[in-house]
């Protein structure tokens, strides 16, 4: 909850950016473009990403493209607060595989005076809103939404289509397991994929 500052107007309050889309969009890369300006202009800077996602790297945020920044592994949202004391600057990579309370942290840090720039998949491969990510979109003043190019049509792709049989919310992995899809082309993937397990279970 904010609280309003009716006492001292000129009190320094943040805000929260949030980069959202599908796989493949350009989040990652974008946040370490944000970031690396900021350390530019010599501000105190800490990145936080979750300790689960490992794939490319255990403590730096890696993009698609192999740009990278040095990050810190957190195990919940709550630990960021615990080690972002003093910064300017603090991005968040994959803020999806955090919990509700990442909201709360992120609010916490911009009533502090931090600019907080979070970047996560705004939907699960089944095409719903993911985690945490609505109530960061609607807290955040700024938000960006990136998109890809749809692997089938070569149109804007927001939706991530997972090409396993895997049905875990939380499943790591890249070109192999994941497909930037439009809508048209991801509603038509999913209704194949149905009928296909349809047609495998009634042999």
């Amino acid at each position: 909850m904010f609280l309003e500052n009716t006492t001292n107007h000129s009190e320094k309050f943040g805000w929260i950016e949030v980069i959202c889309g599908s796989m493949f969009s350009g989040k990652t890369e974008e946040l370490i473009r944000r970031l690396r300006r900021a350390q530019f202009a010599k501000q105190k800077v800490e990145i936080f990403k979750p300790a689960l996602d490992t794939r490319y790297d255990e403590s730096k945020v890696v993009s698609h493209n192999a740009n990278e920044i040095h990050s810190t592994p957190v195990p919940t949202a709550t630990h960021i607060l615990l080690l972002a004391d003093g910064c300017d600057v603090v991005g968040i990579d994959e803020a999806q595989f955090f919990d509700n309370e990442i909201v709360n942290v992120c609010n916490d840090l911009a009533n502090r005076g931090v600019r907080v720039i979070v970047a996560g998949l705004d939907m699960d491969f089944k095409g719903n809103p993911f985690g945490p990510m609505p109530a960061l979109m609607a807290t955040a003043e700024y938000v960006t939404k990136v998109h890809a190019v749809c692997t089938r049509t070569g149109n804007l792709a927001h939706f991530s289509f997972r090409t396993t049989d895997n049905d875990g919310l939380f499943v790591l992995g890249e070109k192999e397991s994941y497909e930037p899809l439009s809508r048209a082309a991801f509603f038509k993937a999913m209704k194949t994929k149905k009928d296909n397990r349809i047609e495998n279970t009634e042999k």
